[in-house]
């Protein structure tokens, strides 16, 4: 039934914390658009191979690339044209990445490079001879895709960083409603739960609204009814809950339809792909963040596939082309909205590859990995962190295939994240358990 009207909440928590909101539109407050703020996340599903996303040109880096890859490496006719960062060094993007190496050379994206799931920092002979912490079940898409997720690597985590964010800017009443911080329009995910606060997620396209009901006398009489039966006592705690879910769910189904029904329309094509109309949909709700008493935001899309065993070059030229044209769009409908500064939109993967390729023109589970991120507010231009030395069984690899050990956690790329987003130094820890293990909280790409 949820999934018929696209609109569901996740997960479920005690009785007690959640709180049954009145139907219809939530408050309009009046807000000043340079007080709003969003995160964007574009989670990569199946480990993308970032060692061919970006590539150092430098002549020793390119030329480790091109022997070391063998028949994965890109010759410098499929990268774009090299784009100097603001140290001077030459990077090239994926040819098929030609918006995204723009934005680069323009100062709007920065790489962030080989970041991954760790517990604290971690060398070579740590990791070979177990002598320090070590992520749970490496190189497994779940497990991996969990710990992006919660920034958790060892251990459950119920919540994921985003919704443990959420939490915050739920609990200092920073939005001015209680419409839901946390928004997928990717289905369910972990990284938007929270344990007082709860993600939403709406399928673009599709009504919000539940079916079978008109402005008829008699329509709106069962609805009543529906009402009531959702808000009355039943006694039974899991009823009592499932009562109170299904009611916040219409309750916010309402007042995102009332609200989107005044949006503005974009000029801003997006293209016709599953991630141009995630992507579409999310600028749309931006767009009325006002109407909806948003102070903050995060968001949540997706694009499967990047699980490249096999024939890899040739996924990734149908994969890439749909990622540049939907952030690209995204980013010029920020800009049409007047809000680029005020929206950062950021990368996630299970994994990367191995620079190592298999023997069927693809690559295998991996680790440490880079990832983009772009705004008005980015620091770009720059390679932030370090990529890893192009070395078998070299510094950085965790057998002899190029499995990059990360040199940045995902908590150090989340906190940066959270901290432009307005979470205090003192809630950080909160919202990301391990991030004391590391040396540096914020890597400076935004702010």
């Amino acid at each position: 039934m949820t999934s018929r009207r696209g609109f569901i909440r996740a997960g479920l928590t005690t009785v007690g914390t959640l709180a049954l909101r009145p139907f219809g539109l939530l408050p309009a407050m009046a807000q000043s658009a340079s007080n709003y703020r969003a995160l964007v996340c574009v989670f990569l599903f199946g480990g993308n191979d970032s060692n061919n996303t970006v590539v150092p040109m430098d002549d020793t880096s390119f030329q480790a690339y091109t022997t070391l890859r063998g028949g994965l490496a890109l010759p410098a006719s499929q990268l774009t044209a090299p784009v100097l960062s603001v140290s001077g060094a030459p990077y090239s993007f994926h040819g098929k990445l030609p918006d995204l190496a723009n934005l680069f050379g323009s100062k709007e994206l920065a790489v962030v490079a080989n970041v991954g799931s760790l517990v604290q920092p971690l060398t070579r002979a740590q990791y070979q001879q177990a002598q320090a912490p070590i992520p749970n079940n490496l190189f497994s898409h779940s497990d991996q895709q969990l710990q992006w997720q919660t920034s958790v690597a060892q251990g459950h985590s119920p919540t994921g960083w985003a919704g443990r964010a959420a939490d915050y800017i739920a609990g200092q009443k920073i939005n001015t409603s209680d419409f839901p911080v946390f928004l997928s329009v990717s289905g369910n995910v972990l990284e938007g739960a929270g344990a007082s606060s709860q993600p939403v997620a709406v399928t673009p396209g599709q009504s919000l609204m539940l079916q079978g009901f008109n402005n008829s006398k008699g329509s709106q009489a069962r609805l009543d009814a529906l009402t009531t039966l959702l808000t009355a006592d039943t006694g039974v705690s899991l009823v009592q809950a499932a009562n109170q879910v299904m009611a916040n769910s219409m309750a916010d189904a309402q007042a995102l339809t009332n609200a989107l029904g005044k949006a503005p329309t974009l000029k801003t094509q997006f293209p016709k792909t599953s991630l141009g109309a995630q992507l579409h949909q999310v600028a749309q709700i931006i767009s009325v963040q006002s109407g909806l008493g948003m102070n903050r935001q995060i968001f949540f899309c997706s694009l499967g596939g990047f699980d490249t065993h096999v024939s890899e070059l040739e996924t990734h030229n149908a994969l890439y082309p749909q990622v540049n044209d939907a952030l690209i769009a995204f980013y010029n409908a920020t800009q049409e909205l007047g809000l680029a500064d005020q929206v950062t939109t950021f990368t996630e993967s299970d994994f990367s590859r191995t620079f190592q390729p298999t023997t069927g023109d693809g690559s295998d589970h991996a680790w440490g990995s880079n990832q983009l991120v772009f705004g008005g507010a980015v620091s770009g231009g720059q390679i932030y962190g370090q990529f890893p030395t192009f070395e078998l069984s070299g510094p950085n690899d965790a057998d002899t295939r190029g499995r990059w050990i990360p040199t940045t956690g995902v908590d150090q790329y989340g906190a940066t994240l959270a901290s432009w987003f307005g979470i205090p130094d003192s809630a950080l820890s909160t919202v990301f358990p391990n991030l004391a293990n590391f040396p540096t909280s914020k890597l400076g790409f935004v702010g």
